[in-house]
This record gives C-alpha cells, structure tokens and sequence, in this order.
C-alpha cells in the first residue's frame, strides 16, 4: 500500500511552529500533540534497555549538568525517546510532565539548550540515530510541567549509554551526509534529483486539493532556495504519517539515496492520488435529497 506523507499545501519553512502558534482549524498540519514524555521500557535496540531502566521514580532534586564533551572525544546528550522523529530545522511543540523529563528540562535550560530526540515506536525499541532539539521557546507551568517548540540541529548515532537515571544520557558521535564515492549517473545527481522530487511534490499538493474539494491554485516555491540536503530533510519532514519511513530517510548518509527514495514514495503517491481521483471522477457523489 502506498505511503502518503502529509504534503504542505503552502509552504512554511516551519510548519509545526507555525500550528503551534496558530489554532485555526484550516492550518496545512494539524497542531502539533502534547506527548507523552515517558520512555520505552522493553523491545530490541542499544537504547531499548536502557531507557527502560530509567524508570519514572522520584529523582534528585536539582539536576547535575552533563559534560559537553566525553574523553574520548564524543559529546554527552541527555535522550528523549518519543513517537516521533526530528529533522534538521523542523520544529515540534512538546508538553513535558513526567517527572524524569522535568528534571531533564531543568538541566537542559540550564546549559546550552540542547537534547536528542530518538524515534520509539510502540514496540517500545529506541532508534540508535536521532537529531539533536534546540530549545527556542519554552513556558514553566506552575506544576513545573514544561511547554517547549524545539528546533532540530544535527544528527548523531548513539556511541554508547553513559547512565540512565535519572533519565538517558548517552555519548553520540554526529552524522553528515557523505559526498558520492563516484559520479552519480546522468539526471541522478543531487540537484536533478531534488528537482524531481519538488516537481513530484507539486502534482501530490495539487491531486490532493482537488481530491479535497479546495480550489486550484498555482502551488508556490517549495524549495525557497534550499540545497538538495536541507531540503532532503524538509521533505521528509511532510512524511508524517509515516515516522518508520521518515525515520529510515533520517539514518541515511547520502542525499542523493534519500531524495531516490522520497521520490519513489512520492510518485507512489502520486499514483494512489491519481486512481483516487479518476474514481472520484468517474462516480461523482449524487447531490443531496434533501
């Protein structure tokens, strides 16, 4: 079956601040959730243990910073595992109230505003790659629960657990897209590619507003500018219905393998939304009786 990612109808360079700021019911994304801030306590992974044993239990009552750095050279980030997955520059507004991720956010705000995201799915396993969340806006409640919009940063791949109480913190090494080993073949560069994929995108918006009943309109600018990278990772940001799918986009080290397999989703879509739409054509709703 078709993935169908969540497609922009008009683009904002961050849609999630953009629904958390607004409450209109007519936003492009539905408002971004209030999550729960508890991680997962068994499954599969290098992760899936550990933050299992993390617990939820009283912990201490001001928080102990983090290193910034290990000595061997790779940096300390508190964890937050969560049911969804940080791209670079996406943004996410979260309600935290579990009192190990209260404890965390005090440390967090008290040093240099940063923590990793890593994507837990029910079967409570955490992926070993997530994206680093930068703080840009938070509100302490009087419960000391926390509002927050944090903004990815860069990725990492989890080294190793360096404790689990009273919360996860692990030594990660960061993640770059690698430049390709050899040329890339005609029209399967980086730049061509994420021509496609903008192209693909516009037909997808475009489908999928008719099959809305919204009115046709010249789709604007979706890539505002950006480079194949960037905007390999906002595209996988619309696939949000898809956190397995946007998780696999995130663990790539190659834009160029990233932006082949949005495209193939893509155009899935495309296919999906075209036959949809030729149904819809073909036995239009009879009007009301009354």
């Amino acid at each position: 079956m078709a993935l169908l990612p969540q497609i922009l109808h008009s683009p904002h360079p961050h849609p999630r601040l953009a629904a958390a700021a607004s409450p209109s019911p007519s936003r492009a994304f539905p408002r971004a959730p209030c999550l729960h801030a508890s991680a997962p306590r068994r499954g599969r992974g290098r992760l899936a243990a550990a933050a299992g044993a993390s617990g939820s239990g009283p912990g201490p009552s001001s928080p102990e910073p983090y290193p910034a750095e290990s000595d061997d050279g790779l940096v300390e980030l508190p964890l937050f595992p969560l049911p969804l997955v940080l791209f670079p520059d996406a943004t996410h507004a979260l309600h935290i109230f579990e009192l190990r991720y209260r404890i965390m956010m005090h440390t967090v705000l008290q040093t240099d505003l940063r923590f990793g995201i890593v994507f837990a799915g029910s079967g409570g396993s955490a992926a070993d790659v997530g994206c680093v969340g930068e703080v840009v806006k938070h509100e302490r409640l009087a419960d000391d629960r926390f509002f927050l919009i944090c903004k990815g940063q860069q990725r990492f791949r989890v080294a190793r657990v360096v404790r689990t109480k009273p919360y996860l913190v692990a030594a990660v090494q960061w993640l770059e897209d690698r430049p390709p080993a050899e040329p890339p073949a005609p029209g399967e560069d980086a730049e061509a590619l994420a021509a496609d994929v903008e192209a693909l995108m516009r037909d997808v918006i475009r489908i999928a507003n008719r099959l809305n009943g919204k009115p046709e309109k010249e789709v604007g600018d979706l890539r505002r500018g950006l480079f194949p990278t960037p905007f390999s990772f906002y595209v996988g940001n619309t696939f949000e219905g898809a956190p397995r799918e946007q998780q696999a986009l995130l663990e790539l080290e190659d834009t160029a393998a990233r932006l082949r397999r949005e495209r193939d989703t893509l155009r899935n879509t495309l296919n999906y939304l075209t036959a949809a739409s030729a149904v819809k054509d073909a036995f239009p709703s009879s009007p009301s009786s009354g």
